[in-house]
């Protein structure tokens, strides 16, 4: 028993082993991604700020993109400003205490960044599922909308999605952190993802992938199905659209709208759902930066900030700003 409990507390930290193939453009990648993360952050900020501050966005579609836009920018919080301290200062340690419940600022802690990184992750695929169901009710039962999508259920189902995205992550990382890490310390990745970590583990990790494996396709899949189906049920409903022009701006919102959500659940599915495969480590990297970086910075331009209405907010907000110094 003293032998585990000393195993299990021989590696007090991991490093990220990051990109190291291009670490010597480590300036250069800094300067790209701090501008991409402020850019992004930014952008879903934006969006949060005016919906709030706008009493013509107090509606279901824009409640739920600004609570996505939050997300968004926790997700993106929680891994890369680490990756830019690897770029800039080549610091790749990351500390792996006992405790899974301690807090760091900025999520140096491996389990705390993980967490954050999962948790929040989960929630956004939920979110994008009630987004779905959202449009779907706005198109298709336009009538019936004000009735469907009240305060009240779009409350329940928001907190429907962080209320389960917390149990099913939570109880990962907890049996993730029972595990002995006795051996190897290098991560072969930029954050602390829970594949990579695993894998470094001396015990028997048999019954935590299959569990990582399994929330993660109930995660991704329950999210895609509804998706799919709300979104078939809305192309339908355009190609029933007596005027052409209209049509083509239903599918030019909706192309855009599938652009992402492709990226997002593409990538998602290859880092999570694929079969195990050790020479696939860099392919990952690359789908968890699309995920992490390029996809939150679509996220603000696809759903609001091509939308006029929020453009018009925009306007009138900064008009306010002006107004009042």
């Amino acid at each position: 028993m003293l032998t585990e409990m000393e195993n299990r507390t021989s590696v007090q930290e991991f490093t990220l082993e990051g990109f190291p193939a291009i670490q010597h453009l480590g300036k250069v990648l800094f300067l790209v991604h701090l501008l991409a993360y402020l850019a992004s952050t930014a952008g879903n900020a934006i969006i949060v700020t005016i919906t709030c501050a706008n009493s013509r966005l107090h509606t279901p579609m824009y409640l739920f993109l600004s609570i996505f836009s939050f997300v968004e920018c926790g997700v993106v919080s929680a891994v890369i400003p680490k990756l830019l301290v690897i770029f800039l200062l080549g610091r790749q340690t990351i500390s792996f205490p006992d405790c899974f419940f301690v807090f760091v600022f900025f999520f140096p802690d491996c389990f705390i960044q993980a967490f954050v990184f999962l948790f929040l992750g989960a929630a956004a695929f939920f979110l994008i599922a009630v987004m779905s169901l959202d449009w779907y009710v706005a198109i298709c039962k336009p009538l019936h909308y004000p009735t469907i999508m009240n305060p009240k259920i779009c409350f329940l189902l928001v907190t429907a999605c962080f209320a389960l995205a917390f149990p099913l992550i939570t109880g990962l990382l907890v049996k993730v952190s029972l595990l002995s890490f006795c051996g190897p310390h290098v991560i072969p990745h930029f954050f602390c993802e829970l594949g990579p970590l695993i894998h470094l583990s001396c015990s028997d990790t048999r019954s935590v992938e299959m569990l990582a494996l399994i929330l993660a396709l109930f995660i991704i899949f329950t999210s895609i199905i509804i998706t799919i189906i709300a979104y078939s049920n809305v192309v339908i409903t355009i190609m029933q659209l007596p005027s052409a022009k209209e049509k083509k701006k239903a599918f030019s919102t909706c192309s855009s709208h599938l652009i992402v959500l492709s990226l997002m659940y593409g990538g998602c599915v290859f880092i999570y759902v694929k079969p195990k495969q050790t020479n696939t480590l860099d392919s990952n990297r690359e789908a968890a930066i699309v995920n992490t970086v390029v996809t939150p910075l679509l996220n603000p331009v696809v759903y609001t900030l091509r939308n006029k209405q929020v453009h018009q907010a925009l306007r009138e907000t900064i008009c306010r700003m002006k107004t009042s110094r």
